[in-house]
Parts: structure tokens; sequence; C-alpha cells
């Protein structure tokens, strides 16, 4: 009756004449988390990201999912008469009353007790809205506070009431709600607070930022008042204070309330607290990427390896079924996304120069084409292409010269097509970092100088899966958003006796050997690539279902140490798309969008006869090889070759190497009119000035020539 006298006296005050109280409904609509979720395809938690940097709720509990204990501890520290009084508990209102009275008389500076229930802190919640509320009120405050209380238990029952409490209440620091307390600083589910965790967290309550003796003070007393007569073993309250301590300074992340399975994408895709979005993701499909990529990450940890990525496309639908960015704990830089860093791509662009070369009918499949030695100007000196091993096959077919990634044959191809040609198909296809034109690249585009992202290579082998139509890649389950039909990019049936090639074992096993991990049943079109100095892996391929692409390599760009195509990338790219095809039915009749396909023989035996595809109208039973010119011609040097001697390196050990085709053992070489010696090839020792070099036949014409400048001041003696 004590606090009704007060408001009698008081007569009228501002507030007391407020719109009624929301309602319970309308509290929980308007709860809004400070994170916000990506889900897959089926609304499974993927990975959770906070938005709001004020703040930190997690999601609204129910009072169902709320520990018992913890419940039962709330009342007891902050409203014991919780369930029977009707929004103000008008004994305890005599009791803090009757106590602030003797304090006055006696000069007591002992603070009074409260006297808020659980109903009138609630109201005090409601209205500070995202503003903390005061610890502590004065008394109009308190009497607006009770009324409001008042109105509350009108429309609300006491679980809505007590529900609302936990989650709305503010406990450490930025910490809003019971979820966020449980998860941020125990590490587990609300439901899941034992005695001694939820009496911590009740004490928060009434003193969120006290020291932490002070909170364990209090909890070991709330601990004590409700278990001691049940329990006496249990009163004693050693260790409390080391235990607040701990739990205090601990910081749980905010994915301790799930498996965080993309966190790049989720970093990506999320802008606003509260929100949740359904990707087309698969979380099965992710978390065995993420699995595959980490193992293998760890077996090749000693070789300096600790980074890589993976990207799962649906061929038909363009829907991202795994992004995986990083290796998470074994990277350097987990938080960087390696899905869209930008890498040298290596041998990986290989097929679409070749697909161009065919649909543009200047090659087919069973060409022949010549991996020797050669250079070519690379507008900044001489640039001579080298294959993998180091070795040199001789005269192949583009089925082989691309089956088994050799670098000559792709260089030779790309002088063919034109590097400005194949640029344009490359910007067709996606990569975006080709910017300028080919020429500005040079010969060494066609192995893939420039810098790619792995989502732009797994689109441009989707292409190539697609029949050369490009359509971009989707975030959202197909049947979520507008179909894109894309655009023919390559032509179809080069897009296909390329995918051919690709997935062919026998083309491959010149360099990878018959029984490479790249071998598989179910038909995958496949290709891997490793960048200069061993810095990027790669390893691309697809099913007629779907087009997976993994990278690995350092964040930090530092090379690896004897890691290949075949030894880094592949073996999780292998082991994904196995996993993916395992339950899949025999595989669809292939489209082969017009090419035909018959036997054919090589004239000199360059490799076996066999049935191959081929453009219409370009199909030949037989091949040959095409005459050799009966001139013969410089290699090396080509003409306007600019060579530097190196002061530190003896002038002996230094030479040119000049080499030429169609010659004889008898042909000399001078340089203007003194003889360096016969036949091909021959290394001299270069002499600093301008030279011309001239190659004289047996009859003593001179057939050939090519100006060379050497620039040095090291003079010896050639003869």
């Amino acid at each position: 009756m004590g606090l009704l006298i007060v408001v009698c006296a008081l007569g009228p005050m501002p507030g007391l004449a407020a719109a009624p109280p929301p309602t319970f409904e309308q509290v929980r609509a308007q709860w809004q988390s400070s994170e916000a979720t990506v889900l897959d395809r089926d609304g499974r938690t993927l990975s959770t990201v906070r938005i709001d940097p004020d703040v930190r709720r997690l999601d609204w509990v129910p009072l169902s999912s709320v520990s018992p204990v913890f419940l039962r501890l709330l009342r007891l520290a902050e409203d014991r008469r919780f369930d029977d009084h009707d929004g103000v508990d008008w004994r305890a209102v005599a009791a803090a009353l009757a106590e602030a009275a003797r304090a006055g008389l006696d000069g007591d500076a002992v603070r009074p007790r409260g006297a808020s229930t659980l109903s009138m802190q609630l109201a005090g919640l409601l209205a500070s809205g995202d503003s903390p509320p005061p610890r502590r009120r004065a008394l109009p405050d308190k009497i607006s506070q009770a009324i409001a209380a008042i109105r509350l238990e009108r429309t609300w029952t006491k679980a809505q009431i007590l529900e609302a409490f936990v989650n709305l209440v503010p406990f450490r620091g930025e910490q809003v709600g019971i979820d966020a307390l449980a998860r941020l600083m125990f590490g587990k589910d609300p439901s899941a607070l034992d005695a001694r965790e939820s009496a911590l967290a009740v004490a928060l309550i009434r003193a969120p930022n006290a020291a932490p003796a002070r909170i364990a003070e209090r909890a070991c007393r709330l601990h004590r008042n409700a278990f001691a007569a049940a329990a006496p073993d249990e009163v004693d309250c050693t260790g409390w204070e080391g235990f607040a301590r701990i739990m205090l300074a601990r910081t749980v992340p905010a994915s301790a309330a799930g498996e965080s399975l993309a966190p790049h994408l989720a970093h990506r895709m999320l802008t606003r607290p509260g929100e949740r979005m359904v990707t087309s993701i698969d979380a099965g499909v992710q978390r065995l990427a993420r699995d595959l990529l980490r193992r293998h990450l760890r077996e090749l940890a000693s070789r300096e390896v600790e980074d890589g990525a993976v990207v799962v496309l649906d061929n038909t639908t363009g829907e991202v079924r795994a992004w995986v960015g990083s290796s998470g704990p074994l990277s350097s830089a987990p938080a960087v996304d390696a899905v869209l860093a930008r890498r040298q791509a290596g041998s990986t662009l290989k097929p679409f120069l070749y697909a161009r070369a065919i649909g543009d009918r200047r090659l087919t499949a069973a060409s022949i084409v010549d991996d020797s030695p050669f250079s070519v100007d690379g507008g900044g000196g001489l640039y001579t292409p080298q294959n993998y091993d180091r070795d040199f096959k001789g005269a192949v077919s583009v089925r082989t010269a691309l089956g088994s990634s050799l670098n000559v044959p792709a260089v030779r191809t790309l002088r063919l097509v034109g590097a400005d040609s194949f640029a344009d198909t490359l910007r067709a296809l996606g990569i975006t970092s080709v910017v300028e034109r080919g020429e500005h690249y040079g010969p060494s585009l066609a192995l893939g100088s420039v810098d790619v992202t792995l989502i732009e290579l797994a689109n441009a082998y989707r292409t190539l899966a697609n029949g050369g139509r490009r359509s971009p890649i989707r975030f959202t389950r197909a049947a979520d958003a507008a179909a894109d039909d894309g655009s023919q990019v390559l032509e179809p049936a080069a897009a296909f006796i390329v995918t051919d090639i690709l997935a062919d074992a026998n083309a491959r096993a010149l360099t990878f050997g018959w029984h490479s991990v790249l071998a598989n049943r179910y038909r995958a079109a496949v290709k891997t690539g490793t960048s200069k100095d061993m810095r990027d892996n790669w390893c691309i391929g697809f099913t007629s279902r779907f087009t997976v692409a993994v990278w690995v390599g350092n964040a930090s760009g530092a090379p690896m140490h004897d890691v290949s195509g075949a030894t880094g990338a592949a073996p999780i790219w292998a082991e994904l798309i196995a996993a993916l095809e395992a339950g899949a039915t025999r595989p669809p009749p292939r489209d082969e969008a017009g090419a035909i396909r018959i036997p054919i023989r090589y004239a000199d035996a360059i490799e076996p006869s066999r049935d191959e595809w081929f453009l219409p109208g370009t199909q030949v039973a037989t091949v040959q090889r095409a005459p050799v010119p009966d001139r013969p011609r410089i290699v090396t040097p080509l003409d306007g070759t600019v060579i530097a001697l190196d002061p530190d390196v003896p002038p002996q050990a230094q030479r040119l190497r000049l080499a030429a085709t169609g010659v004889g053992t008898r042909w000399r070489w001078f340089a203007g009119d003194v003889e360096l010696g016969s036949g091909s090839p021959l290394d001299w020792p270069p002499q600093p000035g301008h030279h011309v070099i001239r190659l004289v036949d047996d009859g003593g014409s001179t057939v050939r020539t090519v100006q060379v400048e050497v620039r040095g001041a090291n003079r010896v003696k050639t003869r």
C-alpha cells in the first residue's frame, strides 16, 4: 500500500496516461539479432556473421529452451512472488519503504533494498528500446514502471513476461539476452546451463559490469540459498571467484552457436542484422569439400603448402553448391577468400585456346603439332617455352598436346589463332583480368600468364560442359531467380571435342601416365595447371552434372615445394568428384553438337590409328605432316635479338645457341666475315657489338641472315 499512498500524494504525473503496452507477439516480431545467417538450400544453418557492432543479440529463445535451474534462480534472486502478484509486489514495496525509513532515522548510508518485480523490469526494458535501461531510477520513474507492469500483466501471461525478460535483459558488456550470454560466455545452449553457470548468469543481471569478486560472492550466496537445504555439501564457495574470472574473461565466438561452414560466403552476402538468407549451397557438399581440402593439405604440410579453395557448380542451373574460401585453421590468412583471389592461371587456359583454334577450323583434334625447341619474340627479348618435365615429345596430335598439357604446341597454336583473338575469347568467358589487347601479354598468354579467380575458371569450364554457352552463376536456388540462357561463347562442336580430349585418359598418358589420380569411371573432363615457381596449383573439371574447381597454394604467395597439379589439387578434385557422382545412374547421352567421328590413321605412324571427332568439313581419314619447306630457316637467334653479357659469369660460360632447320653438317655459321663453326646447333661465345649472323651452305652461299646485338665488356677469342 505504501507505493499506492505515494502515487496518490503525488497526483497526476506525466507518462501515466501512456499508450497501452505492446503485445507479446509484437515484441517477439520486433526482435532483431545482431547477427545475420546464411542458410543452405534446405534451410540448414551454414554460417553466422555479426552485422550490428553496438550490441550482441543472438536468437530469441522460447521459455521451454531455457535451463530450468536458471529460471529457478532468476525467480529467487529477482522476484520470489512472481507467480502471485499482479505486476507489483506490494509486500516487497512495503518492506523496502520500511527499510528506507529506518535507514533515514538511523542515519544509515546503506542502500535500501529494491522492490522491482520481473514485470516492472520488463516494462523498463520495453520503454528503453535499444538503449540500456538506467540501473537506478527516481521515484517518478518507479511509479511509471509499476503502472506499466500492472497494464502488462493484464494482457500478457506470466510465461510470456518471463520469456520476454530473459531475452531482453542485458548481461555482461554488449551481451543482451540469454542466448548471447550462454553461447558467448559459456559456449553452450541456454538449455544446458548448470547450477553454477546459472547462478553466475543471474548475478550479472543486477550488476553486469561489477568486479569478478563481487559477482562471484553474489552468485555463491544465491546458489547457497537455493540448494543448501537439499545438498549441504554444495554450500562451499571455494573456487567461485576463479570460476567467475575465467568465465567473464572468456570470449567464445558467435559461431560457437553452430558450425561455421561457409564464413567467406556469409561475409560476401550478408549485410543486414537479423537477415536469414537461403542460398544454393548444399551443406553436405560444403562440409565434404572443406574436410577433403583440410585433410589433403595436412598431408602436404611438409611441402610448404597451407591453403586452398574449392568451388562446386551445378552445370545446368549455375547454382553454387559449395564455396570453400580457405583451409581455415591451417592458413596464415584464414579470412582471405581464395575463391576470389587473383592467381596465375597456368595451363588451365589451354582448353579454351584449342577450342578457339578448332572452332575457327585452323586445327582439328587430329592435326599434327610440333613439340620441339623454339624461341619467339616476347617483346622484351626471346621467349623460349619449356614443358613441365623439361622434355620435348616431337610431332604429336592436338589431342595429345592438350591432354598431356604440352607447352610448346600451345604457344605455336597461339601464334596460329592470334593473341588478340584469344584475349577476346577469354573476356567472353568471364576472365575479367584480361583488359588489354592480346599482344600486350605476348606468347605467355597461351600458358596462363594472366591472373584469374577460381570462380571465374570454374564458370569458364562450366561453359565447356554446356557446349560453349556461358551463363552467370547463382547463389540462390534456380526456382527462386529468373533464368538466364546466357550467350554462345565457343563453337558447340569445338567445345564438345575439347571436352572429349580432357576426358581421354589415353591423351594425357604421355605426361600423367596410365594410372594417374585423374583417371576415374565417371567420364569427367579435367585439366590441371601449375603457375610459375609453383605458387599456384589448379585442378578443374566436370561431369555431366557438376563442375569442380580446386586451387592449392599459399595465401601469402609463397612457393610450394615439389607440388604439381597431379599431387596438389588433383587428389582433392578426384575424391570430391567421385563422391558427388557416387549415387548417379548411367550418364546421359553426350551432346555431340554436330561433331562427326571417323576412323583415322597417321601416314608416318606418329600416333596409333583411332576414331577421331571433327567439325563437319574438316575431317581427313589419313593425317600426314605438312611438307617441310626446301629452304632452311634460322630457329635461334631471332632477328633483332638483344642479349647482355653478365660480368659476374666467366665469359667461356656464356654462350648463344645458333640453330637452324634443314641444314647439312657442312653448313657453316659466320658473324660478319668471322667463321664461328659448322652444323646445328652450335654454341657461340658472343662478342659485344652488332653482328650479322650468316648461315652458309656447303657451296659457300649465304642462305639466311639475322642481326644480333650483344651488350657487355667481356671479350674472348672465338677460335
